[in-house]
């Protein structure tokens, strides 16, 4: 698949219309949210597009992206958006509406698994061996192109997968499960960000 990269610094450009239904990813330093900055959001609108913003860390001043992120007319598709919503909330100060997740639609219909990563999922419904190379890579300074293609990889597949994932969510009769789910989503990141990370229902 020929993969249509763009590098966007600071802010996604004013003219750009993507749709109505959006794969979004974040990259941060680590996965401690206060003390790991966001320093990436990559987006896709499920056409071989990549748009990968490089934010500006001193003012997270994006108001393009944020307009994008916070439109509930507007679907986001992310894998494990748990992480991303909590750094997004953190430091462009801003709620994600609208949400989709293909961890928490993959924990639901394929109980014939217990490998729900990303790459297992593209593996299966896409038939593509991903790279995960530069998963643990410094995002923070200059980009290098195998970083930018990870990125891109990231999100170019979500729109695919959760269709494909919805299928047997409808067919197993799950797919109410997973809709009272994702309007936990949110309710889940505000306990990340109040620092209760341990499962509150567990005895």
């Amino acid at each position: 698949m020929n993969i249509n990269i763009k590098l966007h610094k600071n802010d996604l450009p004013d003219d750009l219309n993507l749709g109505s239904v959006l794969a979004v990813d974040g990259e941060f330093m680590g996965l401690n949210v206060k003390r790991d900055p966001l320093c990436l959001i990559q987006i896709s609108s499920g056409k071989a597009d990549a748009h990968i913003v490089q934010l500006d860390r001193s003012t997270y001043k994006a108001p393009n992206l944020t307009k994008i992120l916070s439109d509930d007319k507007v679907t986001k598709i992310f894998h494990y958006g748990r992480a991303d919503m909590a750094h997004i909330k953190h430091y462009l100060k801003v709620d994600t509406n609208n949400i989709l997740d293909t961890k928490i639609a993959s924990r639901l219909a394929r109980s014939y698994s217990d490998n729900h990563s990303l790459r297992a999922l593209i593996k299966e419904f896409i038939n593509v061996d991903i790279s995960k190379q530069f998963q643990n890579s410094d995002f923070g300074g200059e980009l290098k192109p195998e970083q930018l293609k990870y990125c891109a990889n990231d999100v170019i597949y979500l729109h695919k997968i959760h269709e494909e994932l919805t299928k047997i969510l409808n067919r197993e009769n799950r797919i109410e499960l997973y809709m009272n789910c994702l309007k936990f989503l949110k309710t889940r990141v505000e306990l990340d960000l109040a620092s209760f990370g341990d499962d509150i229902w567990s005895h």
